[in-house]
């Protein structure tokens, strides 16, 4: 998938990003995520987010001189994004 699209027009970067990892990371929310996506702009900010906090998480583990106190926040901010976007899908789904 190259370009992930939001109510017609284009996700990008971090949001593009995010997207992915989240639909990767929550395979039973999946459908519902990409229709949530297309119905309102404003979820591409939580998806920026969440891409912008999995690159920084991918970058510190990664690192030489590892900050296991930073580490843990951002796996903490990325778990909380996750429930969020969890939260948001079951919301959709009662609505349907």
């Amino acid at each position: 998938m190259s370009d992930a699209q939001e109510g017609g027009s284009i996700l990008k970067g971090a949001a593009q990003k995010g997207l992915l990892k989240l639909m990767m990371k929550l395979p039973s929310v999946r459908e519902q995520l990409q229709t949530i996506v297309r119905q309102r702009s404003t979820f591409s900010e939580l998806l920026s987010a969440y891409g912008e906090a999995t690159a920084m998480l991918d970058r510190l583990e990664r690192g030489r001189e590892r900050d296991e106190a930073m580490i843990l926040e951002y796996r903490t901010i990325c778990a909380e994004i996750e429930n969020d976007v969890m939260t948001e899908c079951l919301k959709h789904s009662h609505l349907k």
